[in-house]
């Protein structure tokens, strides 16, 4: 008797754990994210970006960047809106005020969109991206700072049918 209930036991364990496993998807280590090929690569191109912002490589940022790129800063007003070349103007201006820097992103989500149900040119995947960075700067004193800045931000990038590209959010 004493040996049945042991295999009952273990039988019971042993489909409790099957059945919490079977159902739920894989994700990529680290996050809450499903670990699909285009996740993957939509968090390579996250990390190249971050890289990038690092190394104050403003060229590469530009090549990450779609030309259809668009911010509007997250205000109302339209005067500090601007497209592929200005991203241009407003990167090469914050590097050269900003020394040392250090660019954390933590991805919470992404959330993909498709013109069709089918995966392709076109899609937009929207990152949910927690910002963790610092930088020196010289202020108007002449004095440096190093400011931290913890924020939220929303990359949007586009699939372009061989790569993402970021068209808003940097």
């Amino acid at each position: 008797m004493k040996h049945l209930l042991v295999s009952v036991v273990a039988l019971a364990a042993a489909a409790s754990l099957g059945a919490g496993c079977g159902g739920r998807q894989r994700t990529i280590a680290g996050t809450e994210i499903p670990d699909t090929e285009a996740n993957r690569a939509v968090l390579e191109t996250v990390d190249a970006y971050r890289r990038a912002v690092e190394a104050r490589d403003a060229e590469t940022l530009m090549l990450l960047a779609s030309t259809d790129y668009w911010e509007d800063s997250g205000t109302p007003s339209a005067s500090d809106d601007y497209g592929y070349d200005g991203l241009r103007q407003v990167l090469a201006g914050r590097f050269q005020q900003a020394d040392d820097i250090r660019f954390a992103l933590r991805t919470v989500s992404i959330r993909r969109q498709c013109p069709t149900k089918e995966f392709g040119p076109g899609c937009r995947a929207h990152v949910e991206v927690l910002i963790d960075a610092s930088f020196s700067v010289t202020d108007a004193r002449g004095q440096e700072r190093r400011p931290d800045k913890r924020d939220q931000n929303e990359l949007v990038l586009q699939w372009t049918g061989d790569k993402w590209t970021i068209v808003a959010g940097m």
